[in-house]
């Protein structure tokens, strides 16, 4: 297996629990950003914690959405006291450091081994890999910049970008503002943990919220917020939903705008209705929630239909073009997630039901997630219906399935006759029907059909005459990127 795979063995973290237990309590005891002089490359503080600020933007390095999950992007974003914010300089003993995040005890990690200009900056364990060492260069005004030491590449923010969300990459190493950073101290490595308290765990957000339905937003309604947004708006809209439940449909029909729940976790912030195709509505007017225009963005946010068993009822209907959804969570039983037109990706989330699915006619990167079958009897996860002229469907990629019982889950069907999906390097679970996890539809045979697996594991993923895989020339053109360029080069990835 090649070194890209990413199937690095760990190894076991340096600190003991007791030392990550008091930095966790310690957390509290963070005021606002600490105003210290600006590190250099040889003053640097290995007992200390940094935000790094970007010489070009003014914006601060931060881990996406939050995430632990080893593969999280690391973007910029403003500057903030979040955790996901502050990094550590962890010296390798001859010279380079590893920077570890705060939050997630992860460290930057040149995204599978890539050598090239524009590869991604994640997070990953800690390997002390040479992809995760960084050497210090000292450059104007007391900035630094990163230079890996597998690549020799600096890091920088993408395409000099000034705006929240932009990717952090690698490149050519040319001391431009992009690649200057400044080390702005914000705390000791093991603060004095802050004493009990019976306050809440999370503090209320410092800025007030576009949406709350207990009134302190806003907005009451999700969708009162989106109607709000001009329809000419040619600017990146974020709407930020305090948690809470939202009993409503929302339909995002103004482009460039993004939803973002600002709860801890994607399930404190939930969009929920119980349509079914019953009614008048049919399968794709159930939806609880739509996507209607272009580039729309979700983070870390519930989307839920709970009708419950016995018909077709969606939790959310993708019918526009390069959408993105972070950290969210899709939940329903048959038909949750329609990709009924154009490109959509889906980073980290999380996706349930019990027939079907995932399902439609677009073209669908679900990256990272986890995808759970919720139903003992068990049933298919997939039914594309991709178009014969579209070389891609749906790519089930580096992610997990799980389910309720053993051996009762298929990997999909063809709603029609050229459908196209690929599970490319997943985790698949006992779960699965090994001997036969594709099954026909609608007098659609699943043999003529486009179904694929590739480097698959776990227990659910024999390999027999009823599973064909991919070869590795065919998966070179089957990655995420190429399901998603389309004649545009859109890619949300990196």
């Amino acid at each position: 297996m090649p070194v890209t795979d990413h199937l690095r063995a760990p190894r076991t973290r340096r600190r003991s629990v007791a030392l990550l237990a008091a930095l966790a309590a310690g957390l509290s005891a963070i005021g606002t950003v600490a105003v210290a002089p600006a590190a250099s490359a040889a003053s640097v503080d290995t007992a200390a914690w940094y935000q790094l600020v970007n010489r070009q933007s003014g914006k601060a390095l931060d881990v996406s959405a939050r995430s632990t999950a080893d593969g999280a992007q690391l973007v910029q974003w403003t500057r903030g006291e979040g955790t996901n914010q502050q990094f550590q300089f962890v010296a390798t003993g001859d010279g380079a450091y590893r920077l570890e995040a705060r939050h997630s005890g992860k460290v930057l990690d040149v995204w599978e081994w890539n050598a090239a200009d524009g590869a991604q900056i994640r997070q990953w364990a800690d390997l002390n890999a040479q992809n995760q060492q960084f050497t210090l260069a000292d450059s104007e005004g007391g900035r630094v910049r990163l230079v890996n030491r597998f690549s020799g590449k600096a890091v920088q923010v993408q395409d000099r970008s000034t705006a929240d969300g932009a990717l952090v990459v690698q490149g050519t190493n040319t001391n431009s503002f992009h690649q200057q950073w400044e080390l702005v101290r914000v705390g000791a490595a093991t603060p004095t943990p802050a004493p009990p308290t019976t306050a809440p765990t999370t503090a209320p957000p410092t800025t007030r919220p576009t949406v709350a339905a207990d009134g302190t937003g806003t907005y009451r309604t999700v969708q009162a917020a989106i109607d709000a947004v001009p329809s000419s708006s040619t600017t990146r809209r974020v709407i930020t939903i305090k948690p809470g439940t939202y009993r409503e449909i929302v339909t995002v029909n103004k482009p460039n705008v993004t939803l973002r729940g600002t709860g801890s976790t994607a399930s404190q912030t939930v969009i929920v209705n119980n349509r079914s195709n019953g009614a008048g509505y049919g399968t794709y007017g159930s939806a609880t929630f739509f996507v209607k225009a272009k580039d729309v963005g979700v983070e870390n946010l519930t989307l839920s239909n709970d009708f419950g068993v016995g018909s077709q009822a969606v939790a959310a209907t993708v019918d526009a073009d390069r959408a993105v959804f972070r950290g969210v969570r899709f939940l329903g039983n048959q038909d949750t997630l329609l990709v009924h037109s154009g490109r959509s990706y889906f980073a980290d989330c999380h996706v349930e039901g019990t027939v079907d699915f995932i399902f439609g006619d677009g073209t669908a990167v679900l990256d990272r997630a986890t995808i759970h079958q919720r139903r003992s009897t068990g049933g298919p996860i997939t039914a594309a219906r991709t178009p014969a002229a579209n070389p891609y469907g749906i790519l089930i990629h580096r992610s997990t399935v799980t389910g309720a019982t053993n051996n009762t889950t298929q990997l999909g069907r063809p709603w029609g006759p050229d459908a196209q999906v690929l599970f490319r390097e997943t985790s698949l679970s006992a779960t699965i029907a090994t001997a036969q996890p594709w099954i026909d539809m609608f007098g659609n045979p699943w043999g003529s059909a486009r179904l694929r697996e590739y480097r698959n594991t776990g227990p659910g993923a024999t390999v027999n005459g009823k599973r064909p895989q991919m070869s590795d020339a065919e998966a070179a053109n089957h990655t995420p990127q190429r399901y998603l360029a389309g004649s545009d080069g859109w890619n949300p990835i990196g």
